[in-house]
């Protein structure tokens, strides 16, 4: 256990960081199934509206530093990759 003052600091906003990251990351991978899910039930308009909201989550959690941005558009291409190829 940290005796420092700063160090129990870091220790405190380290885990309030980390449980903001894991609530947004959360919300990420929710939207993104709800997307797979409109897919798989072969509903198009549902998937496209999905894809935006995952979008939006996806672009937003990029903002805040949890994910890398080239993992965000990577995310992001594949999502948009998978509802294109619903015919």
């Amino acid at each position: 256990m940290a005796n420092i003052k700063s160090a129990k600091k870091r220790i405190l906003v380290n885990d309030k960081k980390a449980e903001r990251n894991k609530a947004i990351r959360s919300s990420v991978k929710t939207a993104v199934k709800k997307v797979y899910a409109a897919i798989e039930a072969g509903d198009k308009d549902a998937a496209k509206d999905a894809l935006l909201k995952a979008t939006s989550s996806i672009d937003k959690a990029q903002k805040k530093g949890v994910y890398h941005k080239n993992y965000a558009s990577r995310k992001i291409s594949r999502l948009n990759l998978a509802v294109n190829k619903m015919a």
